[in-house]
């Protein structure tokens, strides 16, 4: 995966280009060479894609990855403020807390509709052969306009005890 000094390094290649560019297409308008104007476009685009290099420099998109969180899977998301999470039937109360922290982190975007985002997560458990029967373990809500406040996570108890006896 690359990194933002991967993109750092892209950024000053593409810094170079640019100007090489440009002075190519300088010395197209001085020498009146037919390709004057398609080199100053190329120059244009050069300096399009070296800020968009340098932004990706500079922004840093790596997740944050919590202690304890299991590998969960996004079954509903409606890109606004809900997003559904199945994890697995055998998960523990900590590892449920680790994994919506984790799911509250990843799924985070200010490009999300509402004033909130919540994170529940499911599980099926089958009572008996041929029946399944979906289960809300807990939630976690995360406040879209202050990105800083704290979660709040609420478990399910009377769901994570009936997965404790089966």
């Amino acid at each position: 995966m690359l990194t933002t000094s991967d993109f750092l390094t892209a950024t000053y290649w593409g810094v170079g280009l640019t100007i090489a560019a440009g002075v190519l297409a300088s010395l197209a308008f001085l020498f009146r060479w037919g390709i004057r104007f398609r080199l100053v476009g190329v120059t244009g685009f050069m300096g399009v894609l070296t800020g968009g290099l340098f932004v990706l420099s500079v922004v840093p998109f790596t997740r944050t990855a919590i202690p304890g969180a299991v590998p969960y899977t996004v079954v509903f998301d409606n890109g606004g403020a809900q997003v559904v999470i199945a994890v697995s039937p055998t998960i523990t109360p900590s590892a449920l807390t680790a994994t919506l922290q984790q799911a509250a982190s990843d799924l985070f975007s200010y490009g999300r509709s509402g004033s909130r985002l919540v994170v529940r997560a499911r599980t099926i458990v089958h009572p008996q052969p041929g029946v399944s029967q979906p289960l809300i373990l807990g939630q976690a809500t995360r406040n879209l306009s202050e990105p800083k406040a704290p979660l709040e996570i609420d478990l399910n108890q009377e769901n994570l005890a009936q997965l404790q006896q089966g």
